[in-house]
């Protein structure tokens, strides 16, 4: 079955360049450039990993992921952030709001697929 991954970025080029990788991987990709607009994508979608970047305008990664894990359909749903942020605060804050994994940018998109993998491949045994 056919993984689904949506991606929440707020530049287009990032959302074009993992999209790009994870559906030459063969997952369905939704992205999403405003993190407004997540909830709204999330009906009619069940995603089964999200990639969120941590500096968005209006709501940031952090608090999308817990936005997210209070969904019940969404709670045990794996959680990749990415930043470039490597404060450990905000790295703590990241695992603290649910995310079960933090990749620093700038990401190579084939690390990212690589993470991707592993983490679908524990989800589902």
């Amino acid at each position: 079955m056919t993984k689904t991954i949506m991606i929440v970025d707020d530049s287009p080029d990032i959302l074009g360049v993992f999209g790009g990788v994870l559906r030459r991987k063969g997952y369905e990709v939704i992205t999403v450039e405003d993190s407004t607009s997540v909830m709204q994508a999330l009906q009619g979608a069940r995603p089964d990993l999200f990639v969120l970047d941590v500096m968005m305008p209006e709501i940031n990664g952090i608090d999308l992921c817990r936005m997210i894990r209070a969904l019940p359909e969404h709670h045990d749903t794996p959680v990749i952030i990415v930043s470039a942020y490597s404060n450990s605060g905000i790295v703590g804050q990241t695992f603290d709001a649910g995310a079960n994994d933090y990749i620093f940018k700038p990401v190579d998109p084939r690390a990212l697929e690589a993470k991707i993998h592993d983490i679908l491949e524990v989800a589902e045994a």
